[in-house]
């Protein structure tokens, strides 16, 4: 099992924003911005393109309705959606509040938040998901 399974599964603590059967929605712990957050599948998928067409397709509907909750709790011009990472052997969505392109930078220096500002975070688009 990966990192992001074993997160999704709640074996290792994350900030939660939202869920489904088939997906799981988190704050990243490197943000580039407030309200970044990661989109994943719960079945171990690598590639974002190995997803079957109708399984991307909810995936895709999933993060549309996390974007919709991040811009409602983050007012931005829009929330970039960002398919990269090699680091963790799992497809996952990059979901990034934007004034500008460069808050979707993944060169520049990551927020460092506390506890509370994360779980403030996570609160604050669960409700505007709900």
């Amino acid at each position: 099992m990966d990192i992001f399974s074993k997160i999704a599964a709640g074996e290792i603590p994350s900030y939660k924003v939202a869920e489904n059967d088939e997906f799981y929605a988190f704050l990243d712990i490197n943000p580039l911005v407030k309200g970044h957050t990661l989109v994943i599948p719960r079945r171990e998928v690598d590639y974002f393109f190995d997803m079957e067409d109708d399984e991307l397709a909810r995936y895709q509907q999933f993060a549309k309705r996390v974007a919709i909750a991040i811009k409602k709790a983050f007012p931005c011009k829009k929330v970039a959606q960002v398919v990269l990472g090699l680091e963790v052997a799992h497809a996952h969505i990059h979901l990034i509040p934007m004034q500008s392109e460069a808050d979707a930078d993944f060169r520049k220096e990551k927020l460092k938040l506390t506890e509370e500002e994360f779980k403030e975070i996570a609160a604050k688009i669960q409700g505007a998901f709900a």
